[in-house]
């Protein structure tokens, strides 16, 4: 989701809610503790040099059980961290602490936003040989010794 996608669902709602990937919902007493820009720059196994950004927003809860953060209130953390955000409409990204500080992608279902798992990948796939499908053997879930994966 992007930041501008973000901004319009926040003004459609009266209440925030998130829910994890699994149907968890969110403690609704949950602080935005951080929002920002984060820059990756790297070098994927490629060798291309790349730079990643994604507006970031850090959910915390506590148990100051009586906090309830408003859309209105996050639309003004919005406006208040333009400055740093800058004027890109970037993907939103979610951090939240579950057994591990987890990043999550965002969707938004009408009534509330949902926590996307995010997942690792080549982006260099045809400089490494990746094949377009997997083989056999590796679909399968199993290794083959003539397979070259053992």
């Amino acid at each position: 989701m992007k930041l501008s996608e973000f901004k319009q669902s926040l003004s459609k709602l009266g209440e925030l809610n998130f829910s994890l990937p699994d149907g968890t919902e969110i403690p609704s007493h949950f602080h935005i503790t951080e929002a920002g820009l984060t820059t990756k720059h790297f070098v994927d196994c490629g060798g291309q040099v790349r730079t990643e950004k994604n507006i970031t927003f850090q959910i915390w809860s506590s148990h100051d059980v009586d906090h309830r953060l408003t859309p209105e209130k996050l639309l003004k953390i919005i406006s208040i961290s333009g400055e740093i955000i800058g004027g890109g409409d970037h993907d939103v990204e979610v951090e939240y602490q579950t057994d591990t500080t987890g990043r999550y992608g965002l969707a938004f279902d009408g009534e509330g936003f949902l926590l996307t798992p995010k997942h690792t990948d080549c982006l260099a796939k045809d400089h490494c040989g990746v094949p377009a499908a997997a083989p056999a053997y590796e679909a399968a879930g199993c290794c083959t010794p003539s397979g070259g994966c053992c």
